[in-house]
């Protein structure tokens, strides 16, 4: 073998071994991202894809309930309006007039949804704080309820709390 088919060899080896490594490192990149855990989509300026990690980064409030059963619960989260907020939803001052009929739908992972107003989220409308859980008790939520959970105090039926929640769309 000459000089140069031994260089030209070595160079083949070379750059098929440097695409195998980086293959390999996308490969590890790719797989090291987190799931994401909320889609927070529809008419609004910012399309958001949250993770559980980003979820629990936001302003958290902790609220005392009595569950489906009649059982008293602590669950803890992210009011709904921060992470509408944080998309650009019309809120405060900027919730009037025709975006009055602005609403909320809340999708689980499961097929089933729910349809809120945008006002029922606003603190400047209501006292109560719509809560997208992740935690109850102090623990992570479990199989059945979470990851994600709405918890929506004063509703005398529990068909809006919502468990599983994977996607909330803005509707006009």
């Amino acid at each position: 073998m000459t000089l140069v088919d031994r260089h030209w060899r070595s160079r083949a080896i070379f750059s098929s071994l440097l695409v195998l490594l980086l293959c390999a490192a996308a490969n590890v990149f790719a797989q090291a991202a987190p799931p994401v855990a909320l889609h927070l989509t529809g008419d609004v300026p910012n399309h958001l894809d949250l993770t559980l990690a980003d979820i629990a980064a936001f302003p958290r409030q902790t609220i005392h309930v009595t569950d489906e059963k009649g059982t008293p619960v602590e669950y803890s989260g992210v009011p709904v309006a921060e992470i509408l907020q944080k998309a650009g939803a019309p809120l405060g001052k900027e919730l009037k007039g025709p975006k009055m009929a602005v609403a909320v739908i809340a999708r689980a992972a499961d097929g089933y949804h729910v349809l809120f107003s945008l006002a029922e989220f606003d603190p400047d409308f209501s006292d109560r704080v719509i809560l997208l859980a992740d935690r109850r008790d102090g623990k992570p939520l479990d199989n059945h309820e979470g990851p994600l959970r709405f918890v929506v105090p004063g509703d005398k039926r529990h068909a809006r709390w919502i468990r599983g929640v994977t996607m909330l769309e803005v509707v006009p």
